[in-house]
């Protein structure tokens, strides 16, 4: 068996001390979650010290632990001892980085980023050895634990990098060294913490520092900073900027896009040659972030074809855009589980989506909506201003909760309007009352709003009896 980590190679990766000759399948940095074989890391945060945990995660299976510290009782022999635990952390992925010969390809971006990073994975893994971050693994902690855990013989490696601050991608572009670059949009999100979206801009375009003069640029064409972000990585003396979009200038373009039920059917441009494929998640926000898949698998040395024959296999990842059927005594309506994060463009996509989906008999479209938290003073103007794509999309009712969408609210038609509550969990009995067999049901909010606590309670709704019968899309 090929081990990720032995003893000896997580020592002199991180100059720690390996107190005896095991060997590491895995790395966690959580003890509720560790599996047999792994190397837990205790890091410390916060309110939590993981060192007050090591001794779980060997009982639950761990091969060893990361400490800075010996914690009382434990057995030094599946130790590694370091002078601090995150920067040993980072010391594996520095190691994990320089022992592979893979191509890695770093994907950021103001929304579609997880999205477009999952694409990929399914994109290369059928052709290639390939390792993705899981789930949003893509900060400080994130980022380089899911570089530890690249196994040596990746070929493929899609990492996914996340930032609120200026100044946060940086040291993870620096410790990934991407060969390939790719930034979906940039748009008003996390704006509380930026002067302008041009920072924004700008703090995406970090993803260019650990890049090497080979690097390849995947950027929005249709972005006005596109421009921007190109010159940026022509600073850093990246060579070939490929764009993405819908205009004439893109290298990678969409010409027509078709919502079929929980599908969308792309006819696209590459290079001046027709491509067209169907990626298995409803939305032209999916459309969009697929030819930036396609351009950085290219990039990447991936088979193009084979690439987009892939997509025909992608589903919206859970609280993302991931359908379910709900089944009632007398029929089922559908749940669009959009509850995991949100921001105005991302929430106007959303919409857009639900206003393509067909209800059933006597069935509406209704869109439930949490607060989009950390857009600064124009937060209530950014929330009103949804009501234009709730018209526009043909939303029969839209249930709120929150101080910001209180103002979406009142700028709402009276026949649109659902109910409003101060939280997430105050509303879910009174969507649960209104919802009928035959709607569609959108649930969306950012993660701080906590709209996931009434996808499931939609989700609760089923019926014991039929419960078989329920499915996701």
């Amino acid at each position: 068996m090929t081990f990720l980590w032995t003893a000896s190679e997580a020592a002199q990766a991180t100059g720690g001390i390996a107190g005896g000759d095991w060997n590491a399948s895995g790395v966690s940095i959580d003890s509720r979650t560790v599996a047999p074989g792994d190397l837990f890391v205790a890091l410390g945060g916060p309110t939590f010290d993981g060192h007050d945990f090591a001794a779980a995660a060997l009982a639950a299976g761990a091969a060893a632990a990361m400490v800075a510290r010996v914690p009382e009782g434990i057995d030094t022999g599946r130790l590694l001892v370091v002078g601090d635990t995150l920067e040993g952390l980072h010391a594996l992925a520095r190691r994990a980085r320089l022992r592979s010969s893979a191509r890695v390809i770093a994907v950021t971006g103001s929304v579609g980023k997880t999205g477009t990073k999952e694409m990929l994975k399914l994109a290369l893994e059928r052709q290639a050895p390939t390792h993705a971050s899981t789930g949003n693994l893509n900060n400080h902690w994130g980022l380089p634990l899911s570089l530890a855990r690249m196994p040596a013989g990746t070929v493929f490696a899609v990492l996914e990098m996340g930032m609120n601050h200026p100044g946060e991608i940086t040291p993870l572009s620096e410790l990934a060294c991407p060969d390939v670059a790719v930034i979906t949009t940039v748009e008003a999100v996390h704006s509380e913490f930026f002067p302008s979206i041009a920072a924004i801009a700008d703090a995406k375009a970090e993803i260019f520092a650990g890049m090497g003069e080979g690097g390849i640029a995947i950027l929005n064409r249709d972005s006005p900073y596109f421009d921007r972000m190109a010159r940026a990585a022509l600073a850093r003396g990246i060579s070939i900027v490929i764009g993405f979009g819908t205009g004439p200038d893109a290298e990678i373009r969409l010409l027509e896009y078709v919502i079929e039920g929980s599908t969308t059917r792309v006819t696209a441009s590459m290079d001046d040659h027709p491509i067209g494929y169907t990626i298995g998640a409803a939305g032209r926000h999916w459309a969009i972030n697929s030819l930036a898949a396609i351009a950085a698998a290219d990039a990447a040395g991936a088979n193009v074809p084979r690439a987009m024959t892939a997509l025909a296999d992608m589903t919206a990842p859970k609280g993302r855009g991931a359908r379910r059927f709900v089944t009632l005594p007398d029929g089922c309506f559908e749940l669009i589980d959009e509850s995991y994060n949100a921001s105005p463009v991302s929430t106007a996509a959303a919409l857009a989506v639900l206003g393509a989906a067909i209800p059933g008999e006597n069935g509406r479209r209704i869109a439930v909506l949490g607060d989009m938290r950390e857009l600064g003073a124009e937060a209530d103007a950014l929330h009103a201003g949804l009501a234009a794509h709730v018209v526009q999309h043909g939303i029969d009712l839209v249930f709120t909760a929150g101080p910001h969408m209180a103002c979406l609210r009142d700028a709402l038609p009276d026949a649109r309007r659902g109910g409003h509550a101060a939280s997430a969990e105050a509303l879910a009995p009174t969507v649960a009352a209104w919802v009928r067999a035959g709607d569609v049901v959108m649930v969306k909010g950012s993660a701080g709003s906590r709209t996931g606590v009434i996808a499931r309670a939609l989700c609760e709704m089923e019926t014991p009896a039929l419960g078989g019968l329920s499915s996701a899309l």
